[in-house]
């Protein structure tokens, strides 16, 4: 696996201890590649137009959890660093206020480690 700049999710470019652009590489590139790939809107990339499961669609609608967790499995299976087993843990919970968070725990399959990721997705 190639490495990639180091960016979180609606944030900026990270520096490196050389002051050129960071790299992700390992675990915390296959986090980075998952969340990305689980927050973009599918056809927002023109070429690759099944790439994404916009979870943002999920925002203050009338929630169906297991329909969220189904749409997170489908799109992290396209991710190199998923291993197919164990299979994935995920769990999505709907809040009043419409946001949705979500919990993923995965087998990392360069490395065999168990990884987790948490996050919220809201207006």
């Amino acid at each position: 696996m190639m490495n990639d700049a180091t960016l979180s999710w609606g944030g900026d470019l990270v520096t490196g201890p050389a002051g050129d652009i960071a790299l992700a590489s390992g675990s915390g590139l296959g986090q980075q590649r998952v969340l990305r790939r689980l927050l973009t809107n599918s056809n927002d990339y023109v070429w690759h137009p099944d790439y994404g499961a916009g979870l943002g669609q999920f925002v203050g609608t009338t929630i169906n959890e297991r329909q969220i967790v189904g749409t997170i499995k489908s799109q992290i299976f396209e991710e190199a660093a998923i291993a197919r087993q164990p299979d994935p843990a995920v769990v999505a919970e709907a809040f009043p206020n419409g946001s949705v968070y979500v919990a993923i725990s995965y087998v990392d399959a360069t490395n065999g480690a168990t990884q987790s990721l948490t996050f919220t997705v809201d207006s």
